[in-house]
């Protein structure tokens, strides 16, 4: 079994799950497609609630000094919103989205832009996009990408059915960031402990909140330049640790 592998998976059933999206998707009305994207937002807003629930679990709570775990949290998307912004991360994103766009949808049938956009970040946050591409690096098994595979390719469709083919084009991004990570798990060979990967998807948690309020047309957060906090967690939180 080649590195890479679990990544590859996930990349296929990204793609094949927006094709089907795309083919049932083309039968319904605007209207149906806009409820189905309201319905994805508020599948992700329970996502986000279920990820982020972490940050009140006893075991993360005394792995840091008293009132630190929201402050982590805070520090983290501050500086990743710093970071983020300088580089330009969401604006980038939405550039390569509105390049794709002209090459795969010239006649602008679907909102291609914000269905790569959306379904990138949802994609590429969450600590199983880390962790298990980093075990995958470290050839300690794919089972953590393969659930994701799994779960990403029921999302898809339903993505693709209401955001068209800019979903199976966020397999690019989500490909290149994973395989990444898969890097890492070569030349690093280390696992987050358990504390670090909790302020890791409470983060996530955050994150995926501002999708939601996207897909909902409540806010649109530029979630894309908020994904350095993700890489500032694990590391605020080790440091933070070291007082306790």
């Amino acid at each position: 079994m080649f590195k890479g592998l679990g990544t590859l998976l996930n990349v296929s059933t990204i793609i094949l799950g927006s094709i089907a999206g795309i083919l049932v998707g083309s039968r319904f009305k605007e209207h149906t497609r806009e409820l189905i994207t309201s319905a994805l937002g508020c599948v992700t807003l329970l996502a986000a609630a279920d990820s982020i629930k972490g940050l009140w679990s006893s075991e993360f709570i005394a792995a840091l000094p008293k009132g630190w775990p929201i402050l982590i949290v805070l520090f983290s998307l501050l500086g990743g919103a710093l970071i983020g912004q300088a580089i330009k991360i969401e604006e980038r994103m939405e550039s390569l989205g509105a390049i794709l766009k002209d090459r795969f949808d010239r006649n602008g049938t679907t909102p291609f832009i914000e269905g790569f956009v959306s379904s990138s970040l949802l994609f590429v946050i969450g600590p199983m996009a880390i962790l298990g591409s980093i075990s995958d690096g470290m050839g300690t098994g794919i089972s953590q990408l393969t659930l994701k595979s799994i779960l990403d390719g029921i999302t898809s469709i339903a993505f693709a059915a209401s955001l068209g083919w800019g979903v199976a084009l966020s397999a690019l991004p989500v490909g290149i960031y994973q395989l990444a990570w898969t890097a890492v798990g070569i030349f690093l060979g280390s696992v987050l402990p358990a504390y670090q990967i909790v302020s890791l998807t409470t983060v996530g948690g955050i994150l995926l909140l501002g999708i939601s309020l996207r897909l909902l047309r409540i806010k649109n957060i530029p979630v894309g330049n908020l994904l350095p906090a993700l890489f500032l967690a694990p590391l605020i939180t080790g440091l933070v640790h070291q007082f306790n």
